[in-house]
């Protein structure tokens, strides 16, 4: 499965890589802003993607929705310090898969991820 980790901050983008090297994922792209995230969304196609909300150039949210647009099936994990519901339920509404808010751990991240793939234990 190819993955791409979309988030402003590098450490957020290390900490997800980092988090997510025991699944059996073939890192594709990572991202600082919204536009370099949709030049290596239509370039690898992801599977999967954790997206961050809060970015400079395009917001996650309108990242989100052309991704969509080319991938329809593409799992979208938001991930994002705004804990406010009305963003994640927006963002699900929109078609992400998941929303987990940071801080966060690695076992809450691959939980998420086990979850949005359908490997919940």
């Amino acid at each position: 499965m190819k993955l791409m980790i979309v988030d402003d901050s590098n450490i957020m983008r290390q900490a997800i890589e980092k988090y997510l090297a025991n699944k059996k994922f073939t890192l594709v792209g990572t991202a600082s802003d919204g536009e370099i995230a949709m030049v290596l969304f239509k370039k690898h196609l992801p599977d999967i993607v954790t997206l961050d909300i809060t970015m400079p150039k395009m917001d996650g949210i309108a990242c989100l929705e052309q991704m969509l647009k080319i991938k329809p099936n593409t799992k979208i994990l938001i991930i994002s310090a705004l804990k406010d519901p009305v963003t994640g339920l927006s963002a699900l509404k929109k078609g992400a898969k998941g929303f987990l808010p940071k801080p966060f751990t690695a076992v809450q991240l691959q939980a998420e991820i086990d979850e949005i793939l359908g490997d919940a234990k």
